[in-house]
């Protein structure tokens, strides 16, 4: 049997506190909600989450600059030492090599527990000798040996994706650097190939909270999703079930009707930051554009039935 890699577990795409501009004359032009980090981080560890990852899709990396991200980063450092045992993983992903190695470099000198890269996504129909030499080149040059890379597989929102080929390149290449994939492909077929070429050799973190359970059986070693902000007691039961070998049926159920209703106002993050406030008593925070903020009649609609599933 596989040995379980380290960072195994279920993790909150995380949404970033954003506080929007600030009205005060001279105050700096991106004001992050420092004050409220520490305990939404502590929510999500109280509540089965193995950590977070940081600057994921559902917390809007790709609107951030560097310097946005570095700000963020440096203070998530101080945090971590008031949340023991809790990871950091850092999304790095831009469809600048370079800017991606800048970023990696950081988020390790930092000491922070591992990067997830998204292909680079402008250039949609590279092949896979273009992508390994993109990533041969980020882990040669910013990924110390002993550190751990994951890879970003969304190919609905990139246009690019792995291939099996290309992921067992890199982890044949690579073996102590390269660790695998965070899966948000939704496909449920792609989880079942990576299971029967990988086996559990391949840290996969399943993206997609309904399909949980079923990339658990094909060898996924955690879960790293949006719904994760508001539902991570429920994917740590379904995770705690598999790890004990008894059936999660009911709870995954309940976890699919979840995802579905989330799913109605998707982009995540919106929906996500409102109903950390309405149901939680979170900070309200806002959306870097061009995503938008939901309305308050939206939010208590939302509130209402989410509430009842």
């Amino acid at each position: 049997m596989t040995e379980t890699h380290p960072l195994a577990g279920v993790y909150a795409a995380a949404v970033t506190p954003y506080l929007g501009k600030p009205k005060t004359e001279g105050k700096p032009d991106t004001a992050f909600d420092f004050e409220s980090m520490v305990g939404f981080f502590r929510f999500l560890s109280e509540r089965g989450c193995r950590g977070a990852l940081l600057f994921g899709t559902t917390g809007e990396g790709p609107s951030f600059s560097r310097r946005e991200r570095e700000a963020i980063l440096r203070s998530v450092r101080v945090m971590k030492q008031q949340i023991r045992d809790f990871k950091f993983l850092v999304g790095v992903g831009t469809p600048s090599l370079t800017e991606t190695i800048e970023l990696t470099t950081l988020t390790f000198d930092l000491g922070f527990d591992g990067a997830v890269a998204l292909p680079p996504y402008y250039f949609r129909k590279v092949d896979d000798d273009g992508l390994y030499g993109w990533f041969s080149e980020l882990i040669e040059k910013a990924v110390p040996v002993g550190k751990t890379l994951l890879g970003y597989h969304i190919p609905s929102v990139t246009g690019v994706g792995f291939s099996l080929d290309l992921l067992e390149r890199l982890k044949t290449n690579y073996p102590k650097q390269f660790a695998g994939i965070k899966d948000s492909s939704h496909d449920a077929a792609f989880a079942e190939a990576l299971g029967r070429r990988f086996g559990g050799e391949l840290l996969v973190f399943n993206g997609t909270d309904s399909h949980f359970h079923h990339a658990l059986k094909n060898g996924a070693q955690g879960a790293i999703t949006a719904p994760a902000n508001l539902i991570s007691d429920e994917l740590r039961q379904i995770w705690d079930a598999h790890q004990n070998g008894e059936d999660p049926s009911a709870t995954q159920a309940r976890v699919a009707k979840q995802r579905e209703f989330l799913e109605k106002y998707s982009p995540f993050a919106p929906i996500l930051k409102g109903l950390l406030h309405k149901l939680h008593g979170f900070p309200n925070w806002v959306m870097r554009p061009p995503l938008e903020s939901l309305s308050e009649e939206t939010l208590e609609e939302a509130a209402e039935g989410f509430s009842k599933i």
